[in-house]
């Protein structure tokens, strides 16, 4: 199965954001992409986390163009190419007047395959840089995974990459990883925690990224990548909007699982 992870450098603009998501999308599906994945936010990265109160969606299995305009253009997007879909992640109003940041995927058909609510929020404070997502976000409380033709897809966002319980109840053959890891943190874990992920679960990992200097000041990391379940790197993006395209080899699965059968000794 041939993928498509997109890296961008989402800004301010919540129309421009779409635009250029969906022209990535439409050059993933003429590279012969069946499954395409966004980077986390990959509609807005506002001047403040409380920018996304102003964009949350109800959450709707069938999105109306008026009501759900971010919802509708992903599952338009989806059906339009004949691709299956991961929509990065959204804001989606929740209880107290916060937003989850949630993770949508939709089938070639149009119809929704999966949600995914990000479990673990991220906070840091460096002195320089402090970030706090609990104070906008709510976390979600239950981890998700769906079948697309005989792969065992499991659902992540960002932070969650620290928190490897997460993928391990849910035993899959590949993991994807919408995210935007700052400059700081990504420069010091990012591949080392992709990789890793990777490795302990023999899976697949697809990781669409935000990469570069966006329009509020803040820099991302980028490197947008596809690992394999040996923790080979199959394509990296360093910075700046583009593809990261790498084909899923079943045999390849199997022979890493075969050869090193870590699965099958868990006893915890």
């Amino acid at each position: 199965m041939r993928i498509a992870a997109v890296q961008l450098v989402s800004g301010m603009d919540v129309a421009e954001n779409l635009a250029r998501a969906e022209r990535w999308i439409a050059e993933a599906a003429a590279q012969g992409a069946q499954f395409i994945g966004l980077p986390e936010y990959f509609c807005l990265m506002g001047q403040q986390d409380d920018d996304k109160l102003a964009i949350a969606e109800d959450f709707a299995a069938q999105p109306d163009a008026l009501a759900q305009p971010l919802q509708h253009r992903l599952q338009a997007a989806a059906r339009r190419h004949g691709v299956w879909l991961h929509g990065g992640t959204l804001p989606l109003k929740a209880a107290g007047g916060k937003v989850s940041n949630s993770s949508l995927v939709y089938a070639p058909d149009g119809a929704l395959a999966a949600r995914y609510d990000k479990v673990h929020l991220f906070a840091f404070d460096n002195g320089r840089e402090r970030y706090d997502e609990g104070r906008v976000q709510a976390a979600g409380d239950t981890p998700s995974a769906f079948d697309l033709a005989g792969w065992r897809v499991a659902l992540s966002v960002c932070y969650d990459l620290r928190f490897p319980e997460l993928y391990r109840q849910l035993g899959p053959s590949l993991i994807c990883a919408p995210a935007a890891f700052t400059h700081t943190t990504g420069q010091a874990h990012w591949q080392l925690l992709l990789r890793a992920r990777a490795v302990e679960n023999l899976s697949y990992l697809m990781a669409p990224a935000q990469g570069g200097m966006h329009a509020n000041g803040r820099r991302t990391w980028g490197h947008t990548t596809i690992v394999d379940p040996w923790g080979e790197v199959l394509a990296e993006l360093p910075e700046g909007e583009g593809l990261a395209l790498a084909t899923l080899d079943p045999e390849r699965l199997r022979q890493v699982r075969s050869q090193l059968p870590a699965l099958q000794h868990r006893r915890f």
